[in-house]
């Protein structure tokens, strides 16, 4: 169903009114004698299950505009040949020339092992949804490589620098210190199941569901592995990096920075605000805040020493809800709410994590294992990398 902007203007404004409600409510039971407390803290309940629901729902119709919205991809005819020849080995599992088109179209081989690229336009609409798909690819820095491997240098500083007058003598400063950092790469696989039948139906759009399809079983995997993933065989999440307590001055590279509530399993506002003032100002502006939802439904009760709501909703369509002035991104993969957990992120999260898509991803058709279903077993190299450590701190629920 086509939606309009209007429609999304209209949640705005009723997720507007159900805030200053939900403001009234919270305020009465704040203030209210403990015989009624019980009565309206079910209403205030209520009302920020209704503020979660109106605000997702705000956020999926900004999210079908853009999709709706998004401009198709034209090629040079070596690619379009490639990607029809691509679709019939989809639909038919004929590779007539496929091989040969593939090479004229993405200069490489068929590997060893089987299967055939997809074509790069495909290749790109399943990065493009797995970024709508999920958290961590919406926030953080993503580059696409065309090498099964990535390094980058990094300015740990040390050049040195001080002051002359007009005609003194220049003296030599330091070398800077540089550090080399890997991307940790790993092989990522979905394997969904089509039949026959629905393949050769001519009404069946093959590409946008092997694309959505893939897109939806990556993205699973992916977003628990970016954001906790060991480095074995699969990304470095940011949360599986070393912290320590100490500050940017005094921590070595590489380990980020967590800020202790004080309180075994909870937090207040004045924690939340803590962690603002601790992240280095030249972050702050690119920065927003990453937890699940369970935790953002907890914030929306508390205030700061003046009275005033830390969650704020987002009034205006592409405006996000907001807390102390940034953006959150749910991320149903964060920890919630418990002794000793990781429970919230705040920083500039493009800064602080690299994402590392090879361009080129894998398919092998197989009619056989499963019949009468047919088989796409798609694999894909991905990896991830910690680039800043001083971009995100983390808030660790504990004394």
């Amino acid at each position: 169903m086509a939606v309009e902007i209007k429609d999304v203007q209209e949640v705005a404004e009723a997720l507007g009114k159900k805030f200053d409600e939900f403001k009234s409510t919270n305020d009465k039971r704040v203030e209210a004698l403990e015989s009624e407390k019980g009565k309206l803290a079910g209403q205030v309940e209520t009302l920020n299950g209704k503020l979660s629901e109106l605000d997702e729902l705000k956020s999926a119709l900004e999210k079908e505009l853009a999709d709706a919205k998004r401009p198709g991809a034209a090629g040079s005819k070596s690619v379009s040949e490639h990607k029809n020849a691509f679709m019939q080995f989809v639909r038919k599992g004929k590779d007539d020339n496929l091989a040969e088109l593939q090479q004229k179209a993405l200069q490489t081989t068929v590997e060893a092992d089987g299967g055939y690229a997809v074509p790069e336009e495909l290749d790109r609409s399943i990065i493009e949804l797995l970024r709508d798909e999920s958290p961590m690819r919406s926030i953080c820095n993503q580059i696409t490589v065309s090498t099964p491997d990535y390094k980058r240098l990094v300015n740990l500083g040390g050049a040195g620098s001080g002051w002359v007058g007009e005609t003194a003598a220049r003296p030599a400063t330091g070398t800077p210190t540089l550090a080399q950092i890997s991307a940790f790469m790993g092989e990522i696989y979905a394997n969904p199941q089509a039949t026959q039948t629905s393949l050769d139906d001519l009404f069946f759009d093959a590409e946008g569901w092997l694309s959505a399809e893939v897109a939806r079983e990556f993205a699973e995997q992916e977003g628990l592995a970016f954001l906790s993933g060991d480095g074995v065989n699969k990304p470095k999440g940011l949360l599986a990096y070393a912290m320590s307590t100490d500050n940017d001055a005094a921590r070595a590279f590489g380990t980020l920075q967590k800020v202790h509530s004080g309180v075994a399993g909870d937090f207040t506002a004045d924690d939340l605000i803590k962690m603002v003032y601790t992240l280095r100002r030249g972050f702050r502006s690119g920065a927003s805040w990453m937890m699940p939802g369970t935790t953002v439904f907890k914030i929306r009760t508390m205030k700061d020493s003046e009275g005033n709501y830390l969650w704020r909703p987002g009034l205006e369509a592409g405006q996000p809800s907001l807390i102390l002035g940034y953006g959150i991104t749910e991320n149903e993969d964060m920890p919630e709410v418990a002794a000793d957990a990781n429970a919230i992120a705040f920083g500039d999260f493009r800064r602080a994590y690299t994402i590392v898509d090879r361009i080129g991803t894998r398919v092998l058709r197989d009619p056989y294992t499963n019949k009468p279903n047919v088989g796409f077993y798609t694999t894909k190299r991905v990896g991830g990398m910690l680039t800043d450590s001083q971009a995100v701190k983390v808030l660790t629920l504990s004394v």
